[in-house]
């Protein structure tokens, strides 16, 4: 695992339950907003999804994540309902 890597799942921990982030955000807390695919790139590397819950993590129209995430095109959609986080038609519903 690298820097990077590790860097990108202590702030994805850091979500608070029931809640999102964009890519983007992710890579403001990095200190570059244009970093948003890396980030992609290493939650797509999540060594352990129980500890670091990358269902939090959604695109900057809060889309959810395309069919080989989280076991089916169902699944993230699944993890936020579960935390109570809204999801109409594939998107978080933000309120």
């Amino acid at each position: 695992m690298t820097e990077f890597e590790k860097r990108v799942y202590e702030i994805v921990k850091s979500i608070p339950y029931g809640q999102v982030m964009t890519y983007k955000e992710v890579a403001m807390h990095l200190g570059n907003e244009k970093l948003c695919r890396a980030v992609g790139n290493a939650l797509h590397k999540n060594p352990n999804h129980d500890e670091i819950p990358c269902h939090r993590v959604v695109n900057s129209k809060y889309e959810l994540s395309g069919n080989f995430a989280f076991g089916g095109p169902n699944g993230q959609k699944e993890y936020l309902e579960k935390e109570g986080v809204k999801v109409k038609n594939n998107k978080v519903i933000i309120t």
